[in-house]
C-alpha cells in the first residue's frame, strides 16, 4: 500500500464523520431510514404500496402528528407537557356533551379549542410564575383533566355521529385524507414561525441558555407560556380530530398515545434539554412510526412483536443522534 492510498482511506471517515456532524445529518438519516423502510414493506407486503394505504398511515397518525407538532417547540424550549393528551380526551367529551346539550356542533368546537388553549394557559403559569418542574405540573393536570373527564361521563363513551363533522376525520380531497391534509398544514405553519419568525428564534435561545436570553432582552417567560397554550389547543384540536373519526368520544382516547408523541418528539431529534431540534424531523418520525406500525400489521407480526420492534427503533435513533451530537463537538 502506498501513502497516498493510506492518506485516501484515512481521509474516508474524517469525511464521513464531518457528513455525520452536519446540522440537517438527523433529518438526512430519518429520511434514509424512512425511504428503507417503504422499500422493504413494498418488497414483502403486494399491499403495502398501494395509495390508499400510504394515505391511510399518515391519516391514521395525524392525531398524533398534530400533538407533536407543538410539542416539539415546547420541548425546545425547555417545556414539557404530559397533559397534552389528556386534554385531547376531554375536548372530544366537550365537544359531545355540549353538543348533545344543544350547542351548535362547531360552536362546540370552538369551546373546545379555548378549554385546550385554558388547560395550556394554566401549565404554562404555573410553570412559569412559580418555577415548577414541567414534569410534575404537567403530569398532576394530566390526573386532574383524565378524572374530570371520567367524572363528567362516568367513563362512558359518548356517541358523536354528524355527518359534517365526522367529514373532518374521514373525508378526502383529491383522494387525500382530510387529516393528512391538516397534520401537514400545521407542520408547514410550526415550520414556518420557527424558521422565519423571531418568535422561533427566541424558542431556541430560550431552550439553549435561558440565564442567557434573560439578559439579552428575550422574554422567556412570555415565549414558554405562549408553546404551552398552543400545547394545549393542539391537544384540543387532536382530540376533535380523533372524535371526528371514531364518531363518538371516550375519557382516555388519546391517553395510550402519550408514549408515541413522546416517542415521536425525541426520534425526530428533538433534545429533552431542550435548544435543539426540527419540526421535519418529527414529522418524518410519526410518520416512520406509523409505517412501522402498519407493515407490521400487514406482515401479520403480533402487537408484542410491535412493540419491540418500535423500542429498539427509538433505542436506534436515539444512539444514532448521540453519536451525531458528539462528532458536532
Amino acid at each position: 500500500m502506498t501513502m497516498t492510498d493510506a492518506a485516501t482511506k484515512a481521509r474516508k471517515p474524517a469525511r464521513a464523520a464531518d457528513l455525520m456532524a452536519r446540522p440537517w445529518a438527523g433529518v438526512a438519516i430519518l429520511l434514509i431510514f424512512f425511504v428503507g423502510l417503504l422499500l422493504a414493506f413494498s418488497t414483502l407486503s403486494p399491499y403495502f404500496l398501494r395509495f390508499s394505504n400510504l394515505t391511510q398511515i399518515g391519516s391514521n397518525m395525524a392525531f398524533i402528528g398534530l400533538m407533536a407538532a407543538a410539542g416539539t417547540p415546547l420541548i425546545i424550549a425547555g417545556g414539557l407537557d404530559l397533559s397534552v393528551a389528556a386534554v385531547a380526551g376531554m375536548a372530544g367529551i366537550a365537544v359531545a356533551m355540549l353538543n348533545a346539550h344543544g350547542l351548535d356542533i362547531w360552536g362546540a368546537c370552538l369551546v373546545a379549542l379555548l378549554l385546550g388553549g385554558a388547560i395550556g394557559f394554566a401549565n404554562g403559569l404555573i410553570t412559569t410564575r412559580l418555577g415548577l418542574n414541567p414534569f410534575i405540573v404537567t403530569l398532576a393536570t394530566m390526573s386532574i383533566v383524565t378524572g374530570l373527564s371520567m367524572v363528567m361521563t362516568g367513563g362512558l363513551t359518548q356517541p358523536l355521529l354528524q355527518p359534517d363533522f365526522n367529514w373532518l376525520g374521514s373525508g378526502r380531497i383529491a383522494r387525500v385524507p382530510f387529516p393528512l391534509i391538516l397534520m401537514l398544514a400545521v407542520f408547514a405553519l410550526a415550520w414556518f414561525v420557527m424558521a422565519r419568525t423571531l418568535f422561533g428564534r427566541h424558542i431556541y435561545a430560550v431552550g439553549g441558555n435561558p440565564d442567557a436570553s434573560r439578559l439579552l432582552g428575550v422574554p422567556v417567560e412570555r415565549t414558554q407560556l405562549v408553546l404551552y397554550v398552543a400545547s394545549g389547543v393542539s391537544g384540543a384540536l387532536a382530540g376533535i380530530l380523533l372524535a371526528s373519526m371514531l364518531g363518538a368520544a371516550a375519557p382516555n382516547a388519546a391517553g395510550q398515545h402519550l408514549l408515541t408523541i413522546i416517542a415521536a418528539i425525541i426520534l425526530g431529534g428533538t433534545s429533552l434539554f431542550g435548544g435543539r431540534g426540527s419540526v421535519w424531523g418529527t414529522l418524518l418520525a410519526v410518520l416512520i412510526l406509523g409505517t412501522l406500525g402498519n407493515g407490521l400489521t400487514l406482515l401479520d407480526v403480533s402487537s408484542f412483536w410491535q412493540d419491540v420492534t418500535r423500542g429498539a427503533v427509538l433505542l436506534l435513533a436515539v444512539g444514532l443522534d448521540q453519536v451525531r451530537i458528539r462528532l458536532q463537538g
